[in-house]
């Protein structure tokens, strides 16, 4: 391919908002767009030449488990031929995890014979609903300050009028009390700007773990919670909470040269009727404290 119209191409990729990247054979990054970078926080010059596997991207599934330890896509594609598509979620540089949906496709040399891959991944978390909902937050002061979530104040309201759909319609939902574990301790050896960091890193990845329609917010200092619609099942509803803790587990944050990795527990329980909203709270505190007190960096549901 002539250099004009390799540069030619190069624009037309650099110019495409999904991240698109190539690989050789020994899944090196050879090619890192101006997409990829802007969903990934990483520029070409810190990504280009290495492994797509040390410790950059670090793809994780819904489940927690690391892609380039199994089931990776680029490797099958390279493999079979076959292209394939999934859902993951990817490291962002600043430590936090974004939702990502993953297309992976072989690259061929003129002989036909595989000589690397190529990903295009795109943002999958729910970034209009979200930006609509921060600007009706900040109309009404319901913004918390430090993590730019919904504040106390408005998860209140939104749980009010959850129980009153769930008593008027039966629309169920449920409701997950959340608390990062030994917050005071990262306080007390790193400061509390790093503490407000952290606070910061935790929120990023929580709220991309769920739907528009869902509420997380913050409660109060290290706590959250999140309001859950449409739960039927409590196995579901379980699924989402273990999904949750495992994507906080899996993000990190630098802080003065090393990695500071932090968990949660989570109390969790599902609406019932007769009950008001100062009950299912209580009920889901009590949940998370039993996590606290069986080792904290686990999940009770009922």
């Amino acid at each position: 391919m002539a250099q004009s119209d390799k540069e030619f191409y190069r624009n037309i990729l650099d110019n495409l908002t999904d991240g698109v990247y190539f690989v050789d054979r020994d899944r090196q990054i050879t090619y890192w767009n101006q997409g990829a970078q802007g969903i990934s926080g990483y520029e070409s010059t810190e990504v280009t030449g290495r492994w797509c596997g040390d410790d950059v991207l670090d793809h994780v599934d819904d489940k927690g488990e690391k892609l380039c330890d199994g089931s990776c896509p680029l490797l099958e594609t390279m493999d079979d031929g076959k292209p394939r598509e999934c859902d993951a979620f990817m490291l962002h540089k600043s430590g936090h995890r974004v939702p990502v949906r993953i297309k992976a496709s072989p690259i061929y040399d003129d002989d036909g014979k595989i000589v690397g891959a190529v990903e295009v991944f795109s943002d999958n978390s729910p970034k209009i609903s979200a930006v609509q909902r921060a600007q009706e937050l900040e109309k009404e002061a319901y913004v918390d300050v430090l993590t730019a979530l919904p504040n106390r104040r408005y998860v209140e309201g939104a749980l009010r009028s959850r129980l009153s759909e769930f008593q008027r319609y039966g629309w169920p939902f449920g409701l997950l009390m959340i608390d990062i574990d030994d917050f005071k301790q990262v306080n007390d050896k790193y400061g509390h700007d790093v503490g407000d960091k952290l606070l910061i890193n935790v929120s990023e990845t929580m709220k991309n773990c769920f739907r528009p329609f869902d509420v997380i917010g913050r409660w109060g200092g290290e706590e959250f919670i999140a309001i859950v619609a449409n739960v039927s099942e409590d196995l579901s509803f379980t699924s989402a909470a273990e999904r949750l803790r495992s994507m906080v587990e899996e993000s990190e944050l630098h802080v003065e040269g090393s990695i500071l990795r932090s968990t949660i527990s989570v109390g969790g329980t599902i609406v019932d009727g007769g009950d008001t909203a100062d009950m299912i709270i209580k009920r889901a505190d009590e949940l998370l404290y039993a996590c606290k007190d069986a080792g904290k960096n686990r999940v009770k549901c009922v």
